[in-house]
Formats: C-alpha cells, sequence, structure tokens
C-alpha cells in the first residue's frame, strides 16, 4: 500500500460515494475502485460496505482509517521538518530526556551551540520517564539519565551534568513553602505521598522519615497524581529537583538529607563526532558556571 492509496481510502471514506470520490481525487470511478479492491486483497480484510447509495466503512474498516490518518499526519510532519532541515543544517544531534525542564539549561545551550556549530541542529526527544531503550536502539545521540540506571550499560559513555538535590513539594500557600530548608521534624502531622517510580536514593529518605517520625503515607501512581493529590490537600511529596517545571504552580523547597541523586548524559562509544562532544561539554560548562542553581 502507497501513500496514493492512502489518500483514496481515506477520500473514499469522507465521501462515502466511489463517483464523488473519484472527481475528488482527479481519477476515474473505475480506477478508484480497482485501487481498494487492491488494498482489500492486500491487507486481507473488507474496508467498505458497498451499496447502490454509495459505500461505508465496515467496523474494521473504521479502525484501519483511524491508523491511516496517524500514519499521514506523522508523514506529514516528517517532511515538514526533513524541509525544515534540509535547508538549513547538513547535521542534526537528538537528545533524549524526560521534559524540558530535566535539564534545565537546554535551550541556553542549543542557542550558544548554534551560534558556534552553524548547519548542526540539535533536536531534543521527550522520553517515557527513565526509558533508555530507544537511546540503546540508536534513535537518541545524546541521553539525560540517572547515572544508576546507565552505569552498568556497555557500549556508552557517561557524561557527569549535576546532582540533584530533594525537594519537599507544597501547596504555595503551605507554612512549609516559607522555609529556606525542610527538616524531618517539620514534616510532623503529616501525610506523604510515596511509591510513583521513586527512584532508590528518594525511595531511602522516604523510609527513614516514616521511621522516624512515623508519619502518615499513601501511595500515588505517578507525577501527575501526586502533583494533583497535592492541590487536593490529600499530602504532600519528596522529589527530585531535576523534574521541578518551575512553572510556579507548587512550591519546591529544600529538603534536609544527604541523598542525592546523580544525574548524567549518556553517548554511544562509538560516536566520534566532534559536535556532539562540544555540546555535551557545553552543558556541562553552563552548570558549572551556575552554583547556585540547586538541580
Amino acid at each position: 500500500m502507497d501513500t496514493k492509496q492512502i489518500d483514496y481510502i481515506l477520500t473514499l471514506a469522507k465521501t462515502k460515494n466511489f463517483n464523488r470520490a473519484a472527481e475528488n481525487l482527479f481519477i476515474s470511478q473505475p480506477a478508484l475502485t480497482y485501487q481498494i479492491k487492491q488494498v482489500e486483497a492486500e491487507i486481507g480484510f473488507q474496508l467498505f460496505e458497498r451499496s447502490p447509495k454509495g459505500a461505508v466503512l465496515t467496523p474494521a474498516g473504521k479502525q484501519f482509517c483511524i491508523t491511516l490518518r496517524n500514519i499521514k499526519d506523522e508523514l506529514k510532519r516528517a517532511i515538514e521538518q526533513g524541509q525544515n532541515y534540509g535547508t538549513r543544517y547538513h547535521s542534526n544531534i537528538t537528545i533524549g530526556l524526560p521534559m524540558r525542564s530535566a535539564i534545565y539549561f537546554l535551550p541556553e545551550a542549543i542557542e550558544a551551540f548554534g551560534k558556534t556549530h552553524e548547519g548542526i541542529s540539535v533536536t531534543p526527544h521527550f522520553l517515557t520517564l527513565y526509558d533508555s531503550s530507544s537511546f540503546l536502539k540508536g534513535e537518541e545521540d545524546i541521553l539525560f539519565a540517572r547515572h544508576n540506571d546507565v552505569k552498568h550499560i556497555p557500549g556508552i559513555k557517561i557524561h557527569p551534568l549535576f546532582e540533584s538535590r530533594i525537594y519537599l513539594i507544597t501547596e504555595r500557600a503551605d507554612e512549609l513553602a516559607e522555609r529556606e530548608i525542610v527538616h524531618t521534624e517539620d514534616l510532623r502531622g503529616r501525610v506523604l505521598m510515596v511509591g510513583g517510580g521513586s527512584p532508590p536514593e528518594l525511595k531511602a529518605v522516604q523510609q527513614r522519615i516514616i521511621e522516624t517520625i512515623h508519619i502518615g503515607y499513601f501511595n500515588s501512581n505517578d507525577r501527575e497524581t501526586t502533583l494533583t493529590n497535592i492541590k487536593a490537600h490529600r499530602g504532600i511529596c519528596l522529589a527530585p529537583g531535576f523534574l521541578n517545571d518551575h512553572n510556579g504552580e507548587f512550591s519546591w523547597t529544600p529538603f534536609d538529607c544527604p541523598e542525592k541523586i546523580k544525574c548524567v548524559l549518556c553517548t554511544h562509544s562509538g560516536d566520534k563526532r566532534e559536535s556532539v562532544s562540544d555540546f555535551v561539554r557545553l552543558l556541562q560548562e553552563i552548570y558549572k558556571n551556575r552554583p547556585e542553581f540547586m538541580a
């Protein structure tokens, strides 16, 4: 099945009439009928129910068209992106990260890199939190990761970036938000949300708090659920600073604990491009020169 046949199917699905669809496609009605039959023979199921009144999608055809529309949209975006790069860039570096704030200075680094490396673009890929699978398949050139997650993976180079401390997340009106730093005793009488894919360092802090002051706690499955629960006054939570989106909706107050989460950049050992090394060094330099930034 080719892109023209995708257009034929989607046009017929929209018009529900072979003659009208053929007119819109500037082909003959027999040619359209032949192409639809060819596709149905190829995929092994019927797309349209024919009748004297026209053509309607079968249940399988409806699901198939949903996928075809997504494919067409993705193809359109790929072509547009290629056109953008084709006229401005001769090379590209793709960096994978879970959210923009994970590498807070990424926009600054991309801008600075463009001034010294003309013709090389940097493209962020936003991935599922802590997922390195696409990087390992070679789909990204650089990956932001926690050191403990990647330190034993062969075939990669690890570049230190920063150590992320742990913060208490509360509503901005919470009295704890007024503190410069929050201590374990300050949480007495509160309800702490735990779980949600917490890294080992954070789990250790959570467990120590629970055992020390016998705080109430409950499991929250993911970050968005946790933030919703904070807004609903159901509890507070601890999180590494690299997850802070800095939009001002919540207060992130440093928590008094020795644990920090080592965050790194990974590259492929076989990638010898100077541009990749230069971009990694640029990010490292930006963080080194911002000691006041507590990730």
